[in-house]
């Protein structure tokens, strides 16, 4: 994992270049459903030349009034789940997929601090949905130590590793 900005971004570049070959082979296209990073993910994905080959959009939904419009998530299940949950990065990929139309989104929701966490549900959990084609969203999550700048460069990191894994089983 990364442990200085040329470590992240080296790593950022060596996965994203695997990513790019992927889906233009496939000729398909991503998008991503972002809360706890911000769009960093998004903004890895744009930062590599020629990446509007097999980038289309993210979507930025760090309220829950932006993940109920933008991804069309239930209201209930925010309240229900919480913002930071399983259920929550599902639909999140899920909408962003439905929205986009694209075959292959990945969704972050979590906790990068420093503050924040609570019980059950510490800084730097966050929880990962990945779709691919249509198949349901696959999810998990993480729990990655550090700082906030920490937790969402491995946030990144591990969701563009998900999404290759994704693409390699399948």
């Amino acid at each position: 994992m990364a442990n200085t900005v040329d470590d992240f971004e080296a790593n950022v570049t060596v996965l994203l270049k695997q990513l790019a070959d992927r889906l233009t082979a496939r000729q398909w296209r991503m998008a991503t459903a972002e809360s706890c990073t911000g769009g960093w993910i998004a903004k890895c994905c744009t930062d590599l030349p020629g990446s509007s080959a097999w980038f289309d959009r993210g979507h930025i939904v760090y309220s829950y009034s932006a993940k109920e419009d933008l991804l069309g998530i239930a209201h209930d299940d925010l309240v229900k789940y919480g913002a930071v949950s399983e259920e929550i990065a599902s639909q999140m990929a899920e909408g962003a997929r439905q929205r986009s139309g694209v075959p292959v989104t990945v969704a972050a929701t979590g906790i990068a601090g420093p503050g924040g966490g609570m019980e059950g549900k510490p800084v730097g959990l966050v929880y990962f949905g990945w779709c691919i084609e249509d198949e349901p969203a696959v999810c998990e999550s993480r729990i990655f130590s550090g700082d906030r700048n920490q937790v969402r460069q491995k946030t990144v990191l591990h969701a563009l590793e998900g999404i290759l894994k994704r693409l390699d089983d399948g």
